[in-house]
């Protein structure tokens, strides 16, 4: 069963606080249109980093997200039901600190201020052993310069225009090594899982940034970041993210790997 969540009403803290608590195997759950029909309470045991709508899911399973993230300040105005349901029920939540500030009541578990990455000068890239933030600084393009991928968000996080390459970002920064994403769907055409007909829809940019953005950072990320300590499966077999990228695997393979 997920762990309870913490007994103070909110511990407040930055994200050093959270650097590898956890390891193994995490789902990252979306909210395309795959997501509807997967069998959550069966992987009830398995940790979830859960993001905007999605948290309806876990929620109607009775799961408790590991680590809740929304990093679109419009969520919270357009959908302030499932904002506060999130904030009521996840045991860590990564949002920016003036909506903290604003938010009544306050989270229930561990709350986390998001900002994003800034450029290392040439000395702090020298002696940056770890490569915490991961960049193409061989680029001549500055666009692709600005892509990256941080493995400590201490220093800040990398936008991808898509949440789900932040929750891939949490997932490396607090320690898990087996990383399945799950609705990460990708397609603008198709409504997410959570919205009804006649329920307000949030807007959607993944067509306008899915070639510029989106898939450049999930390859950045594919090919110098995964490897033995950090593998990514996608369960969407109708994502947009190629098999080449992100290799996708049936739910049996999911089975026999948890």
């Amino acid at each position: 069963m997920p762990a309870a969540l913490p007994s103070s009403l909110s511990s407040l803290g930055d994200f050093k606080a959270c650097r590898n608590i956890a390891d193994g195997a995490v789902i990252i759950l979306a909210s395309g249109a795959s997501a509807k029909d997967f069998p959550i309470t069966e992987f009830g045991h398995v940790p979830f980093i859960a993001m905007n709508g999605s948290i309806t899911l876990l929620n109607e399973a009775g799961i408790s997200p590991f680590f809740y993230v929304s990093s679109d300040r419009g969520f919270a105005r357009e959908q302030p039901e499932l904002f506060s349901l999130a904030m009521a029920k996840s045991q860590r939540v990564a949002i920016w600190q003036d909506q903290y500030e604003r938010l009544q009541p306050k989270p229930g578990g561990e709350v986390f201020f998001l900002k994003k990455a800034r450029n290392l000068s040439f000395f702090q890239r020298l002696i940056d052993h770890d490569q915490v933030l991961v960049r193409n600084h061989n680029s001549l393009n500055k666009r692709v310069r600005s892509l990256g991928f941080s493995k400590n968000l201490e220093h800040g996080y990398f936008d991808a225009r898509t949440v789900a390459y932040l929750a891939l970002q949490i997932a490396y920064h607090v320690g898990f090594t087996q990383v399945f994403l799950l609705g990460v769907d990708l397609n603008q055409s198709v409504a997410r899982f959570y919205e009804k007909d006649g329920s307000h829809k949030s807007p959607c940019g993944l067509d306008q940034h899915l070639e510029g953005r989106i898939l450049p950072s999930f390859k950045l990320a594919a090919s110098q970041v995964a490897g033995e300590r950090f593998r990514i499966y996608n369960l969407s077999s109708t994502s947009r993210i190629p098999d080449e990228v992100i290799p996708k695997i049936s739910l049996n393979t999911l089975r026999s790997m948890i």
